[in-house]
């Protein structure tokens, strides 16, 4: 196998933005391992990769909310040599309602997923890639990281905001070495995330501008790591969005968000994540 093509790992990768990961990176010619807790909808993907583009995928069904999770399947990576190059960190999901409202271990299954794991796994990875000599790592993050946080949905802005600085840091560690970090951090996309946390129902009186493709943001994301950006908003909405918070004082924009936080979080549990 050529360097060009490695092994690329993506982890959520049953829907959303993971599958359009996967699809990109089965266009791109790169064999795949998927992992996400829905087997049968990772092997679903898995014969579409492999009838549209003879992609060879392994599947791999993991709940990151396990602590073990990453190492085993760092393991069983390395027991069948399957060299990851390419590492998409996409595992994700939101905790409705206020933070009081859960019990402790219901955040701490959120950590592990969301915070935890996606290190852990660029942890367990590193190695094989500064050994080669090439890597590339993409943290999916959001805009929400980018902002100032709002009630509601209380770790879910802190979660991403940890994996961008975490991706600025790692970034500059490893370009000399060949391996490129990213945190992509999409806005308003296109997937079953609002459906999964309850929102569906408000974000759907969101303008159609204000939303994208997961096909965009993973074809944008993979252009963000190939070039070494260190973090990449897609799309020029978000952008601006990012700009103007950036320009606001810090009370205005907490005051601001904090008006149109009903638009977009829910406030009352909408029950397990799928």
């Amino acid at each position: 196998m050529s360097q060009s093509t490695p092994w690329a790992l993506v982890t959520g990768a049953s829907s959303g933005i993971g599958a359009a990961f996967a699809r990109e990176l089965a266009r791109r010619g790169h064999p795949l391992v998927l992992t996400a807790r829905r087997e049968e909808r990772l092997h679903a993907l898995a014969a579409e990769l492999d009838a549209r583009h003879g992609t060879r995928c392994r599947v791999v069904a993991a709940d990151l909310a396990n602590p073990q999770a990453p190492a085993r399947l760092a393991a069983m990576l390395d027991a069948e040599r399957v060299d990851v190059g390419l590492l998409v960190n996409n595992a994700g999901y939101g905790v409705p309602g206020l933070f009081g409202d859960h019990g402790w271990p219901r955040h701490a299954d959120f950590i592990q997923v969301m915070m935890t794991a996606p290190t852990e796994l660029a942890h367990r990875l590193l190695p094989g890639m500064q050994a080669r000599g090439y890597g590339r790592i993409l943290n999916i993050a959001s805009l929400a990281g980018l902002i100032p946080g709002t009630a509601a949905h209380t770790l879910y802005g802190a979660s991403k905001a940890y994996l961008i600085r975490f991706s600025q840091s790692l970034g500059q560690e490893t370009a000399r070495q060949g391996i490129h970090v990213c945190a992509v951090c999409p806005g308003f996309t296109w997937s079953e995330f609002h459906d999964v946390t309850g929102a569906r129902a408000q974000v759907s009186r969101m303008p159609n501008w204000m939303w994208m493709t997961a096909e965009v943001v993973a074809q944008q994301g993979i252009a963000a790591v190939e070039r070494g950006d260190l973090v990449y908003v897609p799309g020029r909405v978000n952008r601006t969005i990012k700009r103007l918070f950036e320009l606001l004082p810090d009370r205005l924009a907490l005051a601001l968000l904090a008006r149109r936080a009903r638009d977009f979080r829910v406030t009352e549990d909408a029950g397990p994540r799928a």
